[in-house]
């Protein structure tokens, strides 16, 4: 995992994403449907898109852990909500026993299990429809990772910037988000799924922080200002407003 030099300035930061592709990419969720200018200085106005088919094979409700997609792309098995529980016996518990069992069921289990109210589903949906894009700022021993994150609910993937600036739509996911909203309407309730592809790349309490780290981004009013600048106003996004908003320090 590539690891940013001592110190991140915008300048270096507008020139690892320039660089990609000629400054048009194609994005992680698929090239078939969804493609726009990776930090436009005036964001396209994008249509809401069905999940490309491109897309299934990244992220599509969940995945089987596995290493081998280091080694080339590997298209992964989707695994939808009624086959990790029986839906019937879950509509009746309580929405406080259903989460409690969802994150229990994922422990030690090489996934990662966390639940969210609706409404906060909801504005974390509408929020990233038009902010599609952030990074985050991964510490790793003495220094960090700048993780690309991408959100197209009810999904969300993780991968490296470099690795993105690299290899573009070809690059691994290191780390996949998926958002279940089966129970939303009845029980208020969301249960949210994490998987690590690339666990060379990331441990699972890594990759737990950064779901957390990302939905705070997404949900807190103050911290989603750095997330419209990113997307909207790009040539005024200061990396470091990050890392001070994070706590973490300027190198």
């Amino acid at each position: 995992m590539q690891r940013l030099a001592s110190r991140v300035s915008r300048r270096a930061l507008f020139r690892a994403v320039d660089s990609i592709n000629g400054n048009e990419s194609n994005c992680l969720l698929g090239n078939k449907s969804y493609s726009t200018a990776f930090l436009p200085k005036n964001i396209q106005t994008l249509k809401k898109p069905a999940i490309p088919g491109d897309f299934l094979k990244w992220s599509a409700l969940g995945f089987y852990r596995t290493s081998k997609f280091a080694s080339g792309f590997t298209p992964l098995q989707p695994k939808p909500l009624d086959s990790i529980i029986d839906i019937e016996r879950a509509k009746g518990k309580s929405p406080e026993l259903l989460a409690e069992i969802w994150d229990d069921y994922h422990l030690g289990r090489g996934h990662i299990g966390v639940s969210m109210n609706a409404k906060l589903y909801h504005l974390l949906q509408q929020r990233a429809e038009n902010c599609r894009y952030f990074v985050i700022p991964l510490w790793k021993g003495s220094g960090y990772t700048t993780m690309f994150v991408q959100v197209q609910m009810p999904h969300m993937l993780f991968t490296g910037l470099e690795d993105y600036k690299a290899r573009g739509t070809q690059a691994a996911p290191y780390f996949t988000v998926s958002y279940y909203t089966e129970f939303s309407e009845t029980k208020e309730l969301v249960l949210v799924r994490g998987d690590v592809v690339l666990t060379s790349k990331l441990s699972d309490d890594e990759a737990k922080w950064l779901l957390e780290t990302a939905q705070s981004f997404y949900l807190n009013d103050v911290r989603y200002k750095l997330v419209e600048r990113f997307n909207k106003e790009t040539r005024e996004f200061e990396f470091k407003d990050v890392l001070q908003a994070l706590e973490m320090p300027i190198l």
